[in-house]
């Protein structure tokens, strides 16, 4: 394994430009890799630092100054990620999260995967428990740089490629908590491994709450689209997406004027707690997998946003310890982590991409075969255990 540090607050190191590849390090694979580090300048992006990865086949960009989250990507030529209405990516300084009451985290949305977390995520509002009094939309940590950053390559097959980060979360009087990520994907793969630790760094306990918001726009996202999963359970979150339950599965093409549609799911899995979602195109030679498991990532979200391609055309794919619903509420549910002094969470998952029939038929057998298990429940209305009424 060869190592570079680009990041390292706690060292006084930071790398203004960085580059390696098959030019640098000759690695017995026929693909063309590289890693690279930069920073943007202009506009809101000015000052992010971002680090590119390319393993011949996948590439995606990793946002360091944004906690971590993956800007876009790119598999044979088909874009990751979704045009926002947001010329991102948006400097942290940029982006006041108490903003538009607690709704300033949108100010700098345009992810491929943004994670929401740590202490808290979902909706904003005044919380008496857990040591944050008015928490704002989605939490902070999309909006905090890392404290270390470091790429490695591997020298023995497959010849992994990493990006790992820090990021610090955490204020005096409040819950102080670490993310570690790190990327992983091999030379060639259609295949990102996401590997997370949430540390608490406090000596007292901390509540932590982790969501990914994976999101996805044309060419997999389009009129026909479906979102498939073995359900065990489903329920729409309000009355607006409860209009829409018959074709929670379809996507609408661009729609000027419509209004977001949250379902909430409650998956099957295999006897290890393993699952997976499924964003398949209309002719289903096209999809993205998320494959996780339930033991770590319990909870569900499909966010369907199909407005006007200019006022941002996406879905969102959603593995998390709970729902994106008010902190308050999913701490009565029992779906919010408390963390002893010290104490780790931890979740290891993927990113899949497929852009042939063949693959595509593979994925959607994996989802049928889980849901053989059982029938799916689907209810029409909001369900008191998944959001409140």
């Amino acid at each position: 394994m060869k190592s570079w540090t680009l990041t390292d607050v706690r060292g006084d190191i930071w790398l203004d430009g960085f580059s390696v590849g098959n030019e640098t390090l000759r690695l017995p694979t026929p693909y063309d890799w590289s890693i690279r580090k930069r920073t943007l300048r202009g506009g809101l992006r000015d000052g992010v630092d971002v680090v590119e990865v390319h393993n011949g086949a996948l590439s995606f960009t990793v946002l360091p100054t944004r906690g971590m989250g993956l800007w876009r990507g790119d598999y044979h030529g088909l874009p990751l990620g979704w045009r926002s209405p947001v010329s991102g990516p948006v400097h942290p300084k940029h982006v006041q999260l108490a903003d538009r009451g607690g709704l300033g985290w949108l100010a700098g949305f345009d992810e491929w995967l943004c994670r929401c977390g740590l202490s808290s995520n979902g909706l904003p509002g005044a919380d008496g428990g857990g040591g944050l009094a008015q928490l704002t939309l989605h939490g902070r940590i999309a909006n905090q740089p890392a404290e270390a950053v470091e790429v490695s390559v591997a020298l023995d097959p497959p010849y992994e490629l990493s990006v790992r980060g820090e990021v610090e979360e955490g204020a005096l009087f409040c819950p102080h908590l670490r993310l570690t990520t790190t990327y992983v994907t091999a030379p060639g793969s259609n295949r990102l491994v996401i590997h997370d630790i949430v540390e608490n760094r406090s000596a007292q306990s901390a509540e932590m709450q982790m969501l990914y918001h994976c999101n996805f726009g044309p060419p997999f996202l389009e009129a026909g689209s479906r979102v498939l999963a073995p359900v065990r359970e489903m329920a729409p979150r309000d009355n607006p997406a409860a209009e829409g339950v018959d074709s929670y599965e379809t996507y609408a093409g661009p729609t000027i004027g419509f209004a977001e549609q949250v379902y909430f799911y409650d998956l099957l899995a295999d006897d290890r707690g393993h699952t997976l979602s499924v964003l398949v195109n209309t002719t289903q030679d096209r999809a993205v997998a998320m494959r996780f498991n339930r033991n770590d990532l319990p909870c569900f979200t499909v966010w369907k946003n199909t407005g006007a391609v200019e006022d941002g055309y996406v879905t969102g794919l959603e593995p998390a310890t709970n729902y994106p619903n008010f902190k308050g509420f999913e701490r009565k549910q029992g779906r919010v982590r408390v963390l002893p002094p010290g104490g780790k969470w931890e979740s290891r998952w993927s990113l899949e991409v497929c852009d042939t029939a063949a693959s595509v038929s593979a994925l959607l057998a994996e989802v049928a075969v889980l849901q053989s298990h059982a029938r799916a429940v689907v209810h029409r209305s909001p369900q008191a255990r998944f959001s409140p009424l």
